[in-house]
């Protein structure tokens, strides 16, 4: 259990017990604020809970294979012939009245710093416009005030922080206040904290009185809307559907009406949008249908082999890669938490600085400690009816993770040019182009001077002369 309003003897006698002594070995020496900083952690430990994580990995029964033989699932291609076209616009306006009648909110993870990019701040603040800087969080909050605009109806906001992130991103709205967007239609919640462990299954120190805890993953989202009573929030204002996505992508899509549209006219529980992988060896997880329920494969758990696997028509057995973009029922949510979190764990070897037995703090050689996370993709084996729906990488894929290199600054600053480029193309402008065929100047477009290419279509004159860096906006 959680321990809760338990005293602090209590808490104490409990962590001996389950053989945690150690991190109160330097009890005495703490003054009054070292002890209850380290007490506020403790009680954020579940020791039933962790128990049984650790009976789960001694026994190999964590990040376990799948049984049975994996195949490629069905899912909705892009479309190519017109029913295929008529499909989309059918499911398009589906979505559309889902956003008109407020049936629909927008989830977003935030719980993660920017310790990759060199950023000591909410990954969200990261700043990220290829012309103005605008931060990922301002991209995000256009997308989602364009819509409302667009369709008339409430789409409000509830953004997934953790301990690090909760803090100086609620202050970062309010500095900003809130990007336009009503105050009461943007919400915050925070998700719990999971230890680590080391090679010898103990809790970590990372000081005198603080153990190493970390976000408890995406799959956290489900159980932190259900206790911050964000999914009551939901129900009191006639929320459906939900619209989840991660700070990070910069191209995703807050609310897409076709997405939404198609989960909903299928009777979906769960939908997932995937795009084809560029090579065997891309990090993002895979669909695969394993016996009856489709489940996503994470990319760390598959052997080379298996990453360069192909089904008997040619195409890469594990190569439907998941961008965590899905669509959820409030309703099945609710009953993936009502009786307690239901998603596993998987363990990941991390590298940590940790306390040694004198109480110095040393920096490992290589990885030293367990971290266990929850996946949202993993509620996917408990929905009745799901849907996966193809999208164009160019249009909804460019994650930030990395200061150089792939997936980082660059790529989706790149990214984001080469997309607004392509919308002025479509409008008739000449975008010029270097010698590899990108845009020869940064260009970016604000959700709200235009959503998507039709908009922008009928904004801009095909004489749009570009010579330089160009940035068109709208006033909130």
């Amino acid at each position: 259990m959680i321990q809760g309003q338990r005293s602090d003897s209590e808490i104490m006698a409990a962590f001996r017990d389950a053989g945690q002594g150690h991190v109160l070995r330097w009890w005495d020496a703490l003054d009054s604020a070292g002890r209850a900083r380290l007490m506020e952690q403790l009680r954020q430990v579940n020791l039933d809970g962790l128990r049984a994580l650790i009976a789960d990995v001694r026994a190999g029964r964590i990040n376990p294979a799948p049984a049975g033989r994996p195949e490629l699932p069905d899912y909705i291609r892009l479309p190519g012939t017109p029913e295929e076209k008529s499909a989309r616009e059918k499911a398009r306006a589906a979505g559309e009245r889902l956003f008109r009648a407020g049936k629909v909110a927008a989830v977003m993870v935030a719980g993660g710093q920017g310790t990759r990019l060199g950023f000591d701040a909410p990954k969200g603040t990261f700043p990220i416009g290829p012309v103005s800087d605008r931060s990922l969080f301002q991209i995000h909050a256009e997308r989602i005030l364009a819509t409302r605009r667009r369709y008339g109806g409430a789409l409000p906001w509830y953004i997934m922080t953790s301990d690090a992130t909760d803090r100086p991103t609620k202050e970062y709205f309010e500095q900003h206040a809130w990007f336009g967007l009503p105050r009461e239609d943007v919400r915050f919640f925070p998700q719990r904290m999971m230890p680590a462990l080391d090679r010898n299954f103990r809790l970590v120190l990372t000081a005198k009185d603080r153990i190493l805890l970390s976000p408890n993953g995406h799959g956290g989202a489900l159980l932190a809307l259900a206790e911050s009573g964000m999914l009551d929030d939901m129900e009191r204002r006639g929320v459906e559907e939900i619209s989840y996505f991660q700070v990070d992508n910069c191209l995703a899509p807050a609310a897409d009406p076709v997405f939404l549209g198609g989960h909903s006219l299928a009777g979906a529980e769960m939908s997932s949008k995937a795009l084809l992988k560029r090579e065997p060896e891309e990090p993002i997880g895979a669909f695969v249908r394993v016996g009856g329920p489709i489940m996503v494969c994470e990319y760390s758990d598959l052997t080379r082999e298996q990453m360069y696997e192909r089904t008997a028509g040619g195409q890469l057995l594990y190569g439907l890669g998941s961008i965590a973009i899905h669509a959820l029922r409030v309703d099945f949510v609710r009953s993936e938490t009502q009786s307690g979190f239901k998603l596993p764990f998987h363990l990941a070897e991390k590298s940590s600085p940790s306390l040694d037995e004198s109480g110095a703090l040393v920096q490992p050689e290589g990885k030293n400690v367990y971290k266990f996370e929850a996946f949202i993709f993993d509620a996917l084996r408990d929905a009745r009816r799901t849907v996966v729906l193809e999208v164009r990488r160019e249009e909804e894929f460019s994650p930030l993770k990395n200061a150089t290199g792939k997936d980082s600054v660059e790529t989706c600053r790149r990214d984001m040019a080469a997309l607004c480029a392509s919308w002025l193309e479509e409008a008739g402008v000449r975008v010029p182009r270097d010698e590899r065929g990108a845009p020869k100047y940064p260009i970016e477009i604000s959700p709200l001077f235009a959503l998507d290419a039709a908009e922008l279509a009928g904004k801009v004159h095909k004489d749009l002369r570009i010579a330089g860096p160009i940035v068109l906006a709208a006033a909130r």
